[in-house]
Formats: structure tokens, sequence, C-alpha cells
């Protein structure tokens, strides 16, 4: 297996991957996009909303906020954040805040909503680690690749939770546990019979 980095800036990352199979190349890219566990705010509690938006839809709304995810996260891990804002006002993911250090939004200035008047937004959200089989705002990012003459040329984008190449390094974690996972349990399957 050979591997060259093309590019790698922001949450973008390019390379090429040379002497693997097709059915590799596409576990690489699915385990990227489906399988590496981020945090993402699952939970919302609405104290006051006198916003022109129902609870529903904001809660939505900040469930689609990236929020960063450190590498070896306790699978149970749960994130408080609180938001507390009064009109005039945009309210940014900026104002979502939380006591821990490492973990916060990834990015700060996505708007929530425009409050006007004298409307006001209170709240809580829980933030809990799964990956995008249960929901989409768990996928850490996008991933695809052409097929080249050599092998094949990837194009990763990470949603901001971890750097494009710590996505990779993740997926390429997480499929090799499942791929050892497979081999014991085949292993366990052969000494019983």
């Amino acid at each position: 297996m050979k591997i060259e980095i093309t590019l790698e800036q922001d949450n973008k990352l390019n390379f090429e991957l040379n002497e693997v199979k097709v059915s590799f190349a596409n576990a690489i890219r699915r385990y990227a996009m489906n399988a590496v566990p981020v945090f993402a705010i699952d939970e919302v509690t609405f104290y006051d909303n006198t916003s022109a938006f129902f609870d529903e839809y904001l809660a939505h709304r900040i469930g689609l906020i990236p929020i960063i995810t450190p590498n070896n996260v306790p699978k149970d891990a749960e994130i408080l954040f609180h938001l507390d804002a009064k009109a005039p006002k945009v309210v940014y993911s900026s104002e979502l805040e939380t006591k821990d250090t490492e973990i916060k939004v990834a990015r700060d200035k996505i708007p929530i909503v425009t409050l006007f008047d004298e409307q006001t937004l209170r709240l809580e959200g829980k933030a809990k680690l799964a990956t995008a089989k249960r929901h989409a705002k768990f996928q850490s990012g996008l991933a695809a690749y052409e097929i080249t003459k050599d092998g094949f040329k990837f194009i990763i984008e990470s949603f901001f939770q971890m750097s494009p190449r710590e996505l990779v390094i993740r997926a390429a974690s997480v499929l090799n546990e499942d791929l050892e996972n497979l081999k014991d349990q085949l292993e366990n399957i052969k000494k019983k019979k």
C-alpha cells in the first residue's frame, strides 16, 4: 500500500492510495462517513422560547451544529450545553456554552435564530456520542474517491468535529476493530466444532 497526501488544509484532505483493492478503498470511504463516533446535541430542554420558531425546529437546527469530538471519549459520555439569549440579536452557535474545555461547538458563527423585540431563548442541550448509522447529525464528514490507473484519489472533508486526517485515522481504527472482532468470532466458532 502506498499513500501520498496531495492537499491538506482546513477541513479538507486529498490523498492518493495505491496498491489496494476497490473493496478496501470503499471500506475506508464508508467507515469515514458512517462509523466514526462524534458528538451531537440529541436532547434539548426548552425553558423559555418566545422566538418565531417552534421548539422542535430549533432543536433540529441545534442538533446539526458540529461539536469538537476528542479521541477516546467514553461511549456513554454526555455533555451539557446551555444557552440564554435575549433580543434583539442573532443567536449564534458560540452561545451554546459548556463547562467542558475540550468538547465545544466546532464553528462559532452558525446562526440559530434571530430574536426580535423582547423575545428570549433559554435552553439546555445534551450532547451524546453516536455514528451516522443512527442519524445524519452524527456524521463526521464526507469521503469520496476516484479510480485512477494506479489506484484511488480520495477526497475527505470533515464537518469540523476533528481534522480530516484524524477522521481517516479514526475510520481505519474502527475498521480494524471490526475486523479483529470478526476474526475472534470466527476463531471461536471454529473451536466449538
